[in-house]
């Protein structure tokens, strides 16, 4: 039986999107975070953007990423709520590194789109960090692969 990962990447490969690569979709503007920073900045970012990444840092380097769903995952259900607490509004306080993903997945910027959609599939994640010489050049996600898929 074929799976539909199997359909899609048979799909890719016979397409014209074979030529385009990674840095042609990519977001080159990227919001990066520091590993010590508090959830409360996550959360000020996440409210003010329309994108779900953020790349976490360390002396410059990446370190993980942290997505708006980690982010989520680690706040008590109750804030904002009548129901909240202090002991609620204090998990704001937690470390971005307490709740990331660490060593993150990433490609480079000349891969093609198929690899990167291959990549994005195969690992159930939402985004790769573009690097180039271990420098982060941009972010691609699964919703930039179906923009260019769907133009082409």
């Amino acid at each position: 039986m074929t799976t539909s990962t199997e359909m899609l990447t048979e799909t890719l490969s016979d397409s014209t999107t074979n030529r385009i690569s990674v840095s042609d979709i990519m977001t080159t503007r990227v919001v990066t975070i520091e590993m010590d920073d508090r959830l409360v900045l996550a959360k000020e970012i996440f409210d003010n953007v329309s994108f779900h990444h953020l790349l976490v840092v360390d002396n410059e380097k990446l370190s993980g990423i942290l997505s708006h769903r980690d982010f989520l995952r680690a706040l008590s259900p109750n804030i904002g709520t009548a129901a909240e607490l202090i002991r609620d509004t204090e998990t704001l306080q937690k470390r971005v590194h307490q709740v990331m993903t660490h060593n993150p997945i990433t490609i480079a910027p000349h891969c093609d789109i198929n690899q990167a959609t291959k990549m994005i599939l195969d690992n159930d994640i939402g985004c790769l960090p573009v690097l180039e010489n271990n420098i982060i050049v941009g972010i691609i996600t699964w919703k930039d692969l179906l923009n260019a898929y769907c133009v082409r």
